[in-house]
């Protein structure tokens, strides 16, 4: 019993589960902004987008098997825990399901796909060693919210454009943090100015009644993110990867203050108990 919850555990670990709450979260988000639809596509997309991250979080460390011996000896391949011909396995397979299981969307919706699942595989071939890798995996955030837009009832609106592009904004100032974790090399200010994008989207779309709950939201998230910077930042023993952490669940706020405007207190709800599934899900599995 002991063997198989152990590898149960290395798998979890391998796919960096804690962070699943945030996909479902821009999978609800990207839904809402193309107008909705039927609940069952919905959790239809959530398991294809599930498979798909699956597969990049495995196939990341697969790519990374050499690094990770030096840097993160404490990951699964390198302690020994898992072989990583498994892990190819493992990641292919992941990736597979979740194309095809997004495929059944229909074309726009394949070809979002598509470009979502290149864009993880090529991230993973080479954000150790291109200097720009937080660009491409912005794309990945960006594609997925484009995908969950095009499954739903009205597809691809301005609206979502834009919240894929404050999204990948946002996840460009975290990748370059989660980018210094292993290294512990010297941290710059200037690149978490991308952070901030999703808070200038919504000064700028909000108004007449919006206004107000997108000032609450936006400050809320605001705080978050200056709460999980200060171990980057100003703590006296930095901690980068606490920073990283909390603003991965930050992700769910950012999605969050897209849709709040018009959302119902169920909606409001449901992000807030994905926000925190994701701060109860870092407890146990970490989130990088």
């Amino acid at each position: 019993m002991a063997p198989a919850s152990s590898y149960l555990r290395t798998l979890l670990i391998l796919g960096r589960v804690s962070n699943l709450p945030t996909v479902w979260s821009n999978c609800l988000a990207g839904w809402l902004l193309g107008g909705g639809g039927e609940v069952e596509r919905l959790v239809w997309l959530c398991a294809g987008a599930t498979a798909l991250y699956l597969g990049g979080m495995y196939l990341n460390d697969a790519f990374d098997a050499q690094f990770d011996q030096q840097h993160r000896c404490e990951r699964p391949i390198p302690s020994g825990a898992i072989q990583v011909e498994t892990v190819w396995k493992w990641g292919l397979g992941w990736l597979f399901l979740g194309l095809i299981t997004l495929c059944f969307f229909g074309r726009t919706t394949a070809i979002f796909a598509a470009l979502l699942a290149g864009s993880v595989l090529v991230y993973d071939a080479v954000h150790k060693i291109f200097a720009f890798s937080p660009v491409l995996m912005a794309a990945c955030r960006f594609f997925l919210i484009l995908v969950a837009a095009s499954a739903a009832q009205d597809g691809v609106t301005g609206l979502s454009l834009w919240t894929a592009l404050v999204l990948a904004a946002y996840i460009v100032g975290l990748s370059y943090l989660a980018r210094k974790e292993s290294t512990m090399a010297s941290v710059r200010y200037w690149p978490c100015l991308f952070l901030v994008a999703p808070l200038v989207l919504a000064f700028l779309v909000n108004a007449g009644d919006y206004k107000l709950p997108a000032l609450v939201l936006g400050s809320a998230l605001a705080l978050w993110m200056v709460r999980s910077l200060q171990f980057a930042f100003w703590s006296p023993q930095r901690n980068i990867g606490r920073s990283v952490a909390g603003l991965l669940a930050g992700i769910v706020l950012v999605d969050l203050l897209a849709v709040g405007g018009g959302g119902t207190a169920l909606v409001g709800a449901i992000f807030v108990a994905l926000f925190a599934l994701a701060l109860l899900f870092q407890r146990f599995i970490p989130a990088t």
